[in-house]
Order: structure tokens, then sequence, then C-alpha cells
């Protein structure tokens, strides 16, 4: 090995910069300007590095001429990125929403914040049910099935018997 060597062979690839009137690259992010498959108009597609499929496509302003799209500049490829990465952090909560669940039951003993975590397996879904008490310290934890309904009603049945597993043990 000799002492004038690097780590560029260690490094990943960044895709270069690419400033064309219908293609740019920049920031992680590809704008690339398309013919409309729906009308005679155009198009913008927005991919995040890595992906496979647009994370925004919408309509684009035609040229002048009426026949050609406008070119793609600084300030609208800023503005892509900046509508594109909105739209992946919305579509984030979304997911994250959809998948954890939360609430808060009153009890003698203070409140307690019960939590169902879902796994979406193909194969074996289920999901995780916990508590905490107001401290944030875990009472509970228990795996249920893809059938357990998360309720203020079924939250609490769970806390009167004991965090015994619903539907088991």
């Amino acid at each position: 090995m000799t002492s004038n060597s690097t780590n560029e062979a260690f490094e990943p690839e960044t895709p270069a910069t690419i400033n064309e009137p219908r293609l740019w690259r920049d920031k992680g992010w590809t704008a690339r300007v398309i013919k409309n498959q729906d009308d005679d108009g155009w198009a913008v597609e927005m991919i995040l590095d890595g992906e496979p499929e647009p994370a925004l496509v919408g309509p684009w302003t035609m040229g002048r001429d009426k026949k050609n799209p406008k070119p793609l500049d600084s300030s609208a490829f800023s503005t892509l990125v900046k509508t594109a990465s909105e739209v992946l952090r919305r579509s984030e909560q979304h997911a994250h929403a959809m998948l954890h669940k939360s609430l808060s039951i009153n009890t003698d003993d203070g409140r307690i914040d019960v939590n169902l975590d879902i796994v979406p397996d193909e194969d074996d879904p289920y999901a995780v049910l916990s508590a905490r008490n107001a401290a944030g310290e875990q009472l509970a934890q228990v795996r249920v099935g893809p059938e357990f309904k998360f309720s203020i009603a079924n939250a609490t049945a769970w806390i009167e018997a004991d965090f015994r597993r619903p539907g088991g043990d």
C-alpha cells in the first residue's frame, strides 16, 4: 500500500449536478419535464435520489411558443424541491399515524398512555400494545393480533385486567 492512497473508492458516488432546460439534478433531487400523457401539455416530475418513483408529478407551464415547455431554472427547481420535500414529509406523517396510535387513560393511579404500534407484515401481521405511566416508565407490553380493536374501552379493559394480553392467556 502506498502512502498516497485515498478513500475515494469507499465514498458513495454523488450524481453530477445537471442544469438543462428539461432536466435539473441537484441537492439530491432530479426534476424532469415530460410530455403530459393526458393531453398536449407538459408535466414535471420530482424524483428523490435513490427512489424508483417520483415524489411529485404536476403540470408544467408552456413556453412562449405554446408548443414547448418553459425551461427549468434555479428558482423553479428550488420551489419544486421544497414542494416535493413537503409531499414526502406529509406522506411519512400519514404512514406513521396509520401505524402508531395512542390514547391517554385516567386511572386512580394517574394517567396511563396506551400505544398501539402496528407491524404490517404480509405473512404475520400483528401489533404491539404498550402502556406507560405519566413519568414515561413502561408498565406493560404485549403482542396482539391484527383483529385487536384499539379503543378507549379496550385500553381501559386491558389496564383493569392488570395488562394481561387481550383475548389471550
